[in-house]
């Protein structure tokens, strides 16, 4: 899997799949790609394949968490024009992030007293 690939991509699944759809993806590539059921061999790069399939999975079956990112995706596409690249990968860290770009951090809120 490439890491410019949209969560759709990731999951292999359209952009207009249902929830059922979402889950199934899911759940067929985690007993594909789990660290526990993989050779011994693999484990490392399974473990990294497993992280970006349950980052996909959590940001596209939570509702809000998919509308946020449908919405990431079309604004990219719209002010680039054409470069997917980009767009799919500010997307994925966006999606891996927890959405953490939407809140911005305070100095004053961040130390520790």
């Amino acid at each position: 899997m490439a890491s410019t690939a949209s969560l759709y991509e990731v999951l292999g699944i359209p952009m207009s799949a249902s929830c059922h759809e979402i889950k199934a993806a899911y759940r067929r590539l985690a007993r594909m790609c789990h660290p526990d059921v993989v050779a011994i061999g693999r484990k490392e790069t399974s473990a990294n394949e497993f992280m970006k399939i349950h980052a996909a999975y959590s940001t596209l079956s939570d509702p809000d968490k998919r509308a946020c990112y449908d919405r990431e995706i079309y604004r990219h596409r719209r002010g680039h024009y054409g470069s997917s690249a980009l767009t799919s990968a500010t997307a994925m860290r966006t999606a891996m992030s927890g959405f953490a770009a939407s809140t911005k951090r305070n100095w004053e809120t961040d130390q520790c007293w």
